[in-house]
């Protein structure tokens, strides 16, 4: 699997082909900031995206860009950043209405 991974590679430079950038890096970048402004769900997709173009990129270095590398990070960062906020809204909303249920039960308990 290694030797053909390189045979892949050498073919590829021998090709004389450029640095191109990872597919959807501008879309996970897009997702990831719009699951911190809009909808956090859309962090989900950002995440797992990304880890995919993150792992493509290992499996082929030479053949995608850095610049294009770094989009997909930040845009990973920003969905996991819309995830986590997503998590903490529901927590303290669960914290919310336990509290009010709390608050509300004591008051008719005499």
């Amino acid at each position: 699997m290694e030797q053909n991974i390189q045979n892949q590679q050498q073919q590829f430079s021998n090709q004389g082909g450029g640095q191109e950038a990872l597919p959807n890096a501008t879309a996970i970048l897009v997702l990831g900031i719009l699951s911190i402004v809009f909808c956090q769900p859309l962090g989900i997709a950002a995440w797992l995206m990304g880890n995919s173009s993150i792992a493509q990129y290992n499996q082929f270095p030479n053949r995608y860009s850095q610049s294009s590398l770094g989009t997909v990070k930040a845009g990973r960062i920003c969905g996991i950043i819309g995830v986590c906020l997503i998590a903490l809204f529901i927590i303290l909303m669960l914290a919310g209405v336990s509290l009010f249920s709390f608050l509300n039960f004591d008051q008719y308990r005499d």
